[in-house]
């Protein structure tokens, strides 16, 4: 029997010994040393062709490589698109589950709690005007009216309520990031349709409509799946809803935002500043007015998860277990469509080959 075929098209696992361990198991790996993001900025958006014989893909969610309904098809046996990362917006999860292809992604703690912590950290940042002091005392100012932060908290000595701040997305991040602020005594507003009540009331946060958010947030921060439903969520429709004193962050998709009306509500003041870990083009082009606006944004080279020991290293045993599942014919943990369960167990299940 010849050996199944997984083609690495984003290869995580830079030392290449999970890939190692996959070929003594009598797989054949197909990959080439070198980060998966290296030389990225050069890089053109690529629609793979995984080849007539690969039984699996595994890659991260990134945009220049779109895994696309071609893609599907250009290997008939293709049983399964396995993600190091937890998002997946760079597959075409209706075409895989029309054509009985599971995907499967890692929504390792790794990830997703360092998107929420990071998060909290661009919130604080931008709110207590961190940078701005620093670069104060460094040029030999000092204590400028300007510098004045905002209290976050409610305060129980006079008071005050505290900033409210918006969830866009109750998941696993914006679950986290609920509980991050919880010890503040902020209030927490959250938007998901797709989330129980149950979860709502677990994290002590109030069940709104987007409008509402958008109107009562202070902060505004999205945690959502980039799909039809988000793309331009943030549009000049919405940025007119919120306040001019709020900012907004956007540790989600570049899409999710228009950052053509985001800068142009920062220029006309409509809203207060923006922390943004992911854009549209990425990275930004240098003439972009987006950097120019100073303190009004705080960017991040979409690399919000990127902490020492996690990131997408915890990722990796992850998706090596998925593959051995998969190729015995397995159905693996975390899938994305479960939907198409019943036909990938009539095609691959109890089918090894292995």
């Amino acid at each position: 029997m010849e050996k199944p075929i997984v083609k690495i098209y984003h290869p995580v696992d830079e030392t290449g010994d999970s890939y190692m361990r996959m070929e003594k198991a009598g797989i054949k790996v197909v990959w080439q040393r070198g980060a998966w993001d290296s030389n990225e900025k050069d890089r053109q958006e690529e629609e793979i062709i995984f080849g007539a014989d690969t039984v699996v893909g595994v890659g991260v969610a990134n945009r220049t490589i779109q895994i696309t309904r071609k893609s599907l098809e250009s290997a008939p046996q293709l049983r399964m698109i396995a993600k190091y990362t937890n998002g997946y917006d760079n597959v075409h999860v209706d075409a895989a589950s029309e054509l009985g292809i599971i995907v499967v992604h890692s929504p390792t703690e790794s990830n997703w709690g360092g998107v929420a912590e990071g998060t909290m950290a661009y919130i604080l940042c931008l709110l207590k005007k961190v940078r701005e002091k620093d670069r104060a005392v460094k040029s030999g100012n000092w204590r400028d009216p300007s510098l004045f932060g905002t209290y976050v908290g409610s305060r129980i000595s006079d008071g005050y309520e505290g900033i409210t701040i918006g969830i866009i997305g109750l998941g696993r991040i914006g679950s986290r990031l609920a509980d991050l602020f919880a010890p503040w005594r902020v209030t927490l507003l959250a938007h998901d349709p797709y989330v129980e009540d149950a979860k709502f009331v677990h994290h002590n946060v109030k069940r709104v409509d987007l409008e509402t958010l958008l109107n009562q947030s202070d902060v505004v921060t999205l945690h959502c799946d980039l799909n039809e439903e988000t793309t331009n969520l943030i549009s000049t429709e919405a940025l007119e809803k919120m306040k001019p004193t709020a900012i907004l962050v956007n540790a989600a998709r570049g899409p999710c935002v228009d950052l053509n009306a985001l800068v142009d509500a920062l220029l006309q003041e409509k809203v207060a500043g923006a922390a943004l870990d992911a854009l549209t083009e990425e990275p930004p082009n240098p003439q972009s007015a987006l950097l120019g606006l100073e303190d009004k944004v705080l960017l991040s080279p979409h690399m919000i998860t990127a902490n020492h020991g996690g990131g997408l290293i915890p990722a990796v045993p992850w998706v090596e277990a998925a593959v051995y599942s998969a190729l015995k014919g397995e159905v693996p943990k975390y899938v994305v469509n479960e939907d198409v369960l019943p036909k990938w167990r009539d095609r691959f299940g109890g089918k090894s080959l292995l």
